[in-house]
This record gives C-alpha cells, sequence and structure tokens, in this order.
C-alpha cells in the first residue's frame, strides 16, 4: 500500500456537479453507479509480488491473452518492499477471477504503468528504468534501453484517425513526456517538459502519470498528480521534442498551443491514474482519499465516487470499457486489498 499524503475527505460520496447552488448539472456517467464488486486478486501465485499500479483492458488476443482481459502489473514484491515486483498477471474481467502470471523478469522491477496497442504489454518500469515490451505469451520481447529515460512512470498507447500510431511515456525524475515513434528502428522524441514531480521514493511518487489518449478526439490527458490537475495535448503526433514547456507562469515552446489546462483543484487530491469513459468523459483517482472524480472535458467535476474507506492510497491503475451508461463498466486496483475491483451500474 502507498501513501502519498494525507488529505481529509469531506464527504464519503457526493457528486461534485451541484457545487453551484441552482445550476443544472452536467451529466455524468458514474454518478448513479452503486455496486463495486471484486473481480480478484492481484498477487502473483507463484512468488506472492502484490501492490497493484499499472491496469489495461486488451484489445486484442495473442499468447494466453483474450481480447478484453485485464492485464495487471505488481509494483512490491512479496515483502511489500516498494518498487520491487517484477510480474505482470492476467485475469478475466469477472468476478471470482483468479491472476494468471504472464511473466516475472527482473527487467521489469517496479512496474509503475502498462499499455497495450495489440497483445502486448507495453511497461514503465520505475526501478528498472526501461521501457519493456512483453509478448503475449510471456516472453520478454526486448529492453528499450536506447534511450536515456529519467523514471518511467505512465503509458499509453495511441493510434490516431490519420497518422502513425505511437506509445507515450512520461518520467517521475523530470517531468517530462516521451514519444515512441513505431519505427524501425525506435525513435524518441521529448515532447513536453517541465511537469512538476515530487521527488519521492517508491510509495510516494507524484508526477505526470494516468496518460490517457482519447482517439476520437486525437487528445493525450496527463494527470499532473503533484499540481493537482489534468493536462490535454491536442494533436500530440504533432508536437515534437522541445515542443512543450511547463512552466509555472504556463505552457511555452513551439507547440505551447496544443497544451491546456482541463481541471485544476479540489476535489483532485494527489491524483495518479485516469481511463477514458464512451462519452469522452474522464475518470481520475486520487491517491490521496481514495475517490474517483469524472470529470467532463469544458464543463468541469461531474461526479465522485469514494471507492474505498481504508487506508488512502489505494487508487491506482484504472480502465473503462463500455459503449453507454448501461454497459460501463471502470475496473480499478485496490492496493488495500490487492485486487482488481468494478465499479457498476
Amino acid at each position: 500500500m502507498s501513501i502519498h499524503r494525507t488529505i481529509a475527505l469531506s464527504a464519503a460520496v457526493f457528486s461534485s456537479a451541484t457545487a453551484a447552488a441552482g445550476a443544472a448539472a452536467p451529466p455524468s456517467v458514474i454518478g448513479s453507479f452503486r455496486h463495486i464488486a471484486t473481480i480478484g486478486s492481484t498477487v502473483d501465485p507463484l512468488n506472492g509480488d502484490q501492490n497493484p499500479y499499472g491496469l489495461a483492458v486488451a484489445p486484442a488476443a495473442g499468447g494466453i491473452i483474450a481480447a478484453g482481459d485485464l492485464v495487471v502489473c505488481n509494483f512490491n514484491d512479496a515483502l511489500n518492499i516498494q518498487g520491487l515486483g517484477t510480474t505482470i498477471e492476467v485475469l478475466k474481467p469477472v468476478p471470482g477471477s483468479k491472476p494468471r502470471r504472464l511473466i516475472a523478469d527482473p527487467r521489469l522491477t517496479g512496474c509503475a504503468a502498462l499499455a497495450l496497442g495489440g497483445a502486448a504489454p507495453w511497461v514503465a518500469a520505475l526501478d528498472a528504468n526501461d521501457n519493456p515490451i512483453v509478448s503475449g505469451s510471456g516472453t520478454f520481447e526486448t529492453a528499450i534501453n536506447t534511450y536515456a529515460w529519467t523514471g518511467p512512470w505512465g503509458q499509453a498507447f495511441a493510434a490516431p484517425r490519420v497518422g502513425e500510431a505511437s506509445f507515450y511515456e512520461s518520467n517521475a525524475n523530470d517531468g517530462s513526456i516521451v514519444r515512441i515513434n513505431l519505427w524501425n528502428p525506435f525513435t524518441f522524441e521529448k515532447i513536453a517538459a517541465g511537469f512538476s514531480v515530487n521527488h519521492g521514493v517508491p510509495g510516494s511518487i507524484l508526477a505526470p502519470s494516468g496518460l490517457t489518449y482519447d482517439a476520437a478526439h486525437d487528445v493525450l490527458y496527463v494527470v499532473d498528480g503533484d499540481s493537482n490537475r489534468v493536462v490535454a495535448i491536442d494533436n500530440p503526433e504533432n508536437v515534437h521534442t522541445g515542443g512543450i514547456l511547463v512552466t509555472p507562469s504556463g505552457f511555452r515552446g513551439p507547440s505551447a498551443a496544443s497544451a491546456h489546462v482541463v481541471y485544476a483543484g479540489r476535489p483532485l487530491a494527489a491524483p495518479i491514474s485516469a481511463a477514458l469513459l464512451f462519452n469522452g468523459d474522464l475518470v481520475v483517482g486520487n491517491s490521496a482519499n481514495n475517490a474517483l472524480i469524472e470529470i467532463a472535458p469544458g464543463k468541469g467535476v461531474v461526479a465522485e465516487k469514494l471507492l474505498d474507506t481504508g487506508a488512502a492510497g489505494a487508487l491506482f491503475g484504472i480502465a473503462a470499457t463500455g459503449t453507454s451508461a448501461a454497459t460501463t463498466r471502470v475496473y480499478f486496483n485496490d492496493d488495500n486489498s490487492n485486487t482488481v475491483r468494478v465499479l457498476e451500474p
């Protein structure tokens, strides 16, 4: 379990859409959701790795991974030592699932996030200081140590409707965002730098994370956890090395106009993860109070749900599925119980 800071939760469960008295509340997706179920344990069945961080839904089948499976990585080892986990697990997205080990490898040490463009996880491995690729059958495909990573912390796959697919990675040490261009060989562009970081040790890190790509609008969202805000980068494939510099007075650089703040301030409280809903809203997980915040870009906060009443620092990876409110499922890693759970209607 990781606890970033102690911030009092002012209400157990509430909707922030009513903050302005008498104002018409924008519609929310999760506002009416009442049910939380446990999908299954994420503890590795062979070596006991625990404390799940990265979480993604597989978009395609390959190896032991089926389309729709939940892919999870453990940040801690069996002794619960922060950042020493080396395993990735696969679970079916139904209650009662058992974790199936995909891989255990020291080159994945401290997996903080992962993303899949198909059935192959790409891993932001903090303590290994690398961004390796694993096959759907559990083979370590390659390290990507040709780039000077600075504490890999976030990961997202982006396939724009026009242009080339790529992966985006964020770094905990220097607050940068790097695009990995999927050419042969790979090329790397530090498209943004200067996001706030707290230089915390594993278990207390706040840095750009929760990378989430919206293909419908060609937007890369960044959870700027140390600043309690969410930032959007429009048309990120058009932003190149040195394009955006984040400063206390705003965005600078030749692509500064591509960046803007989506939302800042309460009820965000040390946010660390995010997922995209079918209607374009984001759900953002607070590490300080275990609350899930739904943000409608351009409208603000429309709902909040408390997902765990236990110790702070429970929420990490989040993933969402569904094409309507009735079919939406929000999966989340709960580090207090070492499980994947689901919020549903």
